[in-house]
């Protein structure tokens, strides 16, 4: 067996160099997938060998960049982690980052484990292995022809967590879908959030889900939200409520940078976007959860840039680029409100792609608050990818103009040529890779 082990390994390594030196593709995927094919049990071997803890992360929005920042804070302590970085989050992309973390003598040393992990494939991943906690974001709606409705996503979840009773569960106490999910599981729970308000979300008009209490089916009643269903709830008619918060982070400022105090200490970071307080909270409360003193978080923050584009940066002939992950309602209106929060000029470009891994069905367009596009420093709306027509037929309900270029690269030439020098791309999944290879691509031409 361990021949079929070693052999697994040198075959994923080798699989993943030429997926990305020759084909120029991530490679994750294929390696992780020929490692299970030479040997179906090099999950479950690799994973026993992680001498201390194993944090999956779970939820529709916040994984990548969540498991990556706990990562990197396990990693400023000194730890030796595996971790699948790249977002590759279903069965084969778990085994490629235990596969690809191991020497060539088949055998894995490391400390820790951060796996991200797609909701609908932890059935697949748990068999292999029981992780000792699991990180819990949020649960929106997101691709409907795939999960369905949240509910079943969540049937699936309290499935996997009854199946690893002693796993403890991190979870956003401000989203009453998870949390309610955690407290019912029968698992070890333990809670972040945001007690107070913070932004007036008064005007938003985007569309809430977990308006019921899922244990008694009557309205709940928010005190406020901060934005989506995360707030402050109780239900109308039983006992159902926000829960306590063990890692309840205070005095919140967002803004250019980021800033929030949790357990006495004063937390910063150089990120956009309200939502990045709540990622950078789950993975304090994951560290401080699993007994580990988090001594050089803002020294791991200060370096922590966010890659596979989740908000990463690149300079091309003077353009500043921001890209970012946009694929469901909850994500793109923080998006927007990200983007909205620089008040200079700006040009945007909308990639919305409806492949297998996307979820055909783009009708959740309608339900993101483009409106909020109807500024006077918006130089300019460009919409590109397979879909481009229904994203410009979109705008036009909104009556925002938008340019139209379904070929992703020409679109970002031009805004590069012609645009103010600020531009901002938010694409969905399926568009991310090929869009970031271009960005990379055009930057090292530079």
């Amino acid at each position: 067996m361990r021949l079929r082990r070693i052999l697994a390994v040198w075959a994923a390594k080798l699989a993943e160099k030429i997926s990305v030196h020759i084909f120029h593709r991530q490679g994750v995927t294929w390696a992780g997938k020929i490692a299970l094919r030479l040997d179906p049990s090099i999950l479950k071997t690799l994973a026993s060998q992680v001498k201390k803890d194993i944090f999956i992360v779970c939820g529709t929005n916040g994984k990548t960049t969540t498991n990556n920042m706990l990562c990197a804070a396990l990693e400023a302590e000194g730890y030796k982690v595996v971790c699948n970085h790249t977002g590759s989050n279903m069965l084969n992309g778990v085994a490629a980052a235990f596969a690809l973390a191991a020497g060539l003598s088949g055998n894995l040393k490391a400390d820790y484990a951060c796996i991200e992990i797609d909701e609908a494939s932890t059935r697949r991943v748990f068999p292999h292995f029981k992780p000792d906690y699991m990180v819990l974001t949020n649960l929106f709606r997101d691709q409907l022809d795939r999960y369905g409705e949240i509910d079943i996503t969540m049937n699936i979840l309290k499935e996997v967590m009854k199946s690893a009773p002693k796993m403890k569960v991190i979870v956003n106490g401000d989203d009453a879908l998870s949390a309610f999910l955690a407290m019912d599981s029968g698992n070890p729970y333990a809670t972040y959030g945001i007690s107070k308000k913070v932004t007036d979300d008064s005007k938003s008009n985007e569309i809430r889900e977990g308006r019921f209490c899922k244990k008694c089916g009557a309205l709940l009643h928010y005190n406020f939200y901060h934005y989506s269903q995360l707030g402050d709830y109780a239900c109308t008619n039983c006992d159902f409520k926000r829960p306590e918060l063990d890692f309840d982070a205070g005095d919140v400022e967002v803004g250019e940078t980021l800033s929030f105090t949790v357990e006495g200490k004063r937390i910063h970071a150089n990120y956009k976007g309200f939502y990045n307080v709540y990622n950078i909270l789950a993975a304090y409360a994951a560290l401080r959860t699993g007994g580990i003193e988090p001594v050089h978080f803002n020294q791991m923050l200060s370096r922590f840039h966010p890659e596979n584009g989740r908000m990463e940066q690149f300079q091309i002939d003077g353009t500043k680029i921001m890209l970012n992950l946009a694929k469901n309602p909850a994500g793109f209106n923080q998006n927007i409100s990200a983007v909205m929060q620089d008040q200079t000029e700006k040009d945007i470009i909308i990639v919305i792609n409806d492949n297998a891994q996307d979820g055909i069905d783009v009708s959740w367009l309608w339900d993101v608050d483009f409106d909020r596009f109807h500024e006077d420093n918006i130089h300019s709306i460009t919409v590109s990818g397979i879909r481009c027509q229904d994203m410009r037929l979109r705008m036009k309900y909104v009556n925002i103009p938008s340019l139209l270029e379904a070929d992703v690269e020409t679109a970002i030439r031009k805004r590069i040529a012609d645009g103010c020098g600020n531009l901002y791309v938010l694409v969905n999944y399926t568009a991310l890779f090929s869009t970031r290879n271009v960005l990379k691509r055009l930057e090292g031409n530079g």
